[in-house]
This record gives structure tokens, sequence and C-alpha cells, in this order.
């Protein structure tokens, strides 16, 4: 999806490998590769010294893209805004980068940075459709050295307001949001959780798994049957009173992104997700 302003393009949802691989040499492309697997916290390091797309620099979602966990947080905490706005800077982001996103496990990683790069004020940020897969698959170019140091780039973060709630938000008035949680139906359900300590949900919430916005190809949905499949969900319940959450808050920006994909823009992000929930046993869990 391209949206347009001042006539120069600019990605703010995703972006296919035929336009990345035109804009390797551009000094004005910055490349994120988000990898990483929750069960293996090295992977994503291990895989892209193997291997990465062409001058794209690696982000690692416990160290870069979250904070240190705490007793009442979940296990994502957002990462501190100053810090993760010097990393960026480091790795040379500028307030005109065209910033993009990708993993191996169908943006389920990759959205992290996309929704918090637009959180700290930057619009022209996108997801690679299809990511390293598609890009193997189609291009091939890939390489094993980590980019050169380059002049610290000037982006500044402006923190947006709207973007997220808060548990003591979410408690104080659960009847003013539908809250949609991206996690596989059995985790959802209660039957199965592989990662908590309790299972269950959020009484009220309903079940959109991130799988769903995908084809079987791991591309994205086009956003007309998105939108289709969306609305159905929300059964009409306005976008801006849309809480994404998931295990952590990680793959829920999966959910974020389809919606806006769809054109169904505002909703926001439950930061702590069901990982916080539970840190407290008096908040209310359902079953089944």
């Amino acid at each position: 999806m391209i949206h347009t302003r001042n006539s120069s393009h600019m990605y703010t949802t995703l972006i296919d490998c035929t336009t990345l691989a035109q804009h390797l040499a551009d000094p004005d492309w910055l490349i994120l590769d988000c990898r990483f697997n929750l069960a293996d916290t090295a992977y994503g390091e291990r895989v892209y010294a193997q291997g990465h797309i062409p001058t794209a620099h690696y982000l690692h979602l416990d160290h870069d893209l979250s904070s240190p966990i705490t007793p009442q947080s979940g296990r994502h905490p957002l990462p501190d805004v100053n810090t993760l706005g010097a990393k960026l800077r480091s790795i040379g982001l500028k307030s005109s980068s065209q910033v993009v996103a990708y993993d191996d496990c169908g943006g389920a990683m990759a959205v992290r940075a996309w929704w918090l790069l637009r959180w700290l004020g930057h619009e022209a940020v996108a997801v690679l459709d299809g990511g390293f897969p598609a890009w193997q698959q189609q291009q091939g170019m890939l390489e094993t050295a980590t980019p050169p140091v380059v002049l610290p780039g000037d982006f500044q973060p402006r923190l947006q307001a709207g973007f997220t709630v808060t548990t003591a938000q979410l408690l104080a008035a659960t009847h003013d949001w539908q809250v949609v949680d991206a996690r596989a139906p059995e985790r959802f359900r209660g039957e199965k959780e592989p990662i908590d300590p309790v299972a269950g949900r959020i009484p009220g919430a309903v079940n959109r798994p991130l799988t769903d916005n995908l084809m079987s190809n791991g591309l994205f949905k086009a956003a007309q049957q998105l939108r289709t499949e969306w609305e159905s969900v929300l059964a009409g319940v306005e976008s801006v009173q849309v809480v994404h959450m998931c295990g952590s808050g990680v793959t829920a920006c999966h959910n974020l992104l389809a919606m806006e994909i769809a054109g169904l823009m505002g909703s926001r992000l439950y930061p702590g997700s069901w990982s916080e929930w539970i840190r407290d046993p008096a908040r209310p869990v359902a079953t089944g």
C-alpha cells in the first residue's frame, strides 16, 4: 500500500521484494532484519550472520525492541524511547528515511519494529511482504557482512498519543474497548498454554489469529479481503475502539497492520498483553 505525500512515495504498511531490490543502494532507505525465535533467542543473530538482505541491520527483539522485564510487566515491555531512538540513529535513521523491516515468520516479529517506529513518530516504515523467504525466492541477493558504520541519523522520537492502552485503562473501562487477541485459538480458549503460567483470555475478547491475515504463500491477503474479514470479526465495532493483544504485545501488531492495510485505522495496542494481565491473580480470566 502506497501513501503519497509531497508527490514522493512513502511506504507505510507493506512493501514487495521487487521494490526493495530497486532501493538497496538508496542512502535514504534503512533495512531492519528482525528475525527472532522465542524458544532460541540467539537464533536471529545467528541466521543474520549466515546471510541477510544487503545493507540490513539486525535488531534483537529482547535487547533492542523491548526493555527488561519487571515484576509487573509482560514478557516484552516497550523499549525505553531514548535508548531505542539512539540505537536507530546509530544505524543511520534519518527523519527522511524509508524503513523496511523483515523477518522469516510471516511478519510476526517485523511488525514490532513497524509499530514502534510509528509510535515514535516515524511514518515511512513498512513490512517486507513475505519477508526473508520471499526475498530468497524472488531476489536471492544476500550478504554476510555487517553494514559499515554509517553517519548517525538525525531521527528524534516524537511519541504519538493514542497508540496504547494500559492494563489499568482496560480494567477500568473494559466495555469501552473491543479486545482482539492474536494468539492461536487453543491458547485463546485456554486449552493449551506453552509459554505463560496461566491459560485463558481476557473476558469479552474475540480471537483473530495473526495467521488469518496471510495467504498460504506467506504473503498478506489483499486489502479488500482483509477488510471483509475484519469487518466480520469486529461486527460493527468502530476501528478506534479496537485494542490488540497477544501473549506479550509483539505479534498483536500483526493484526494492527492488517487492519491498516484494510483501511481500518486508529486501533490501539495493549503492550503488556496476556503475560502482563496474569501478573495479578485478581484480574478476571475466561476460558472455553
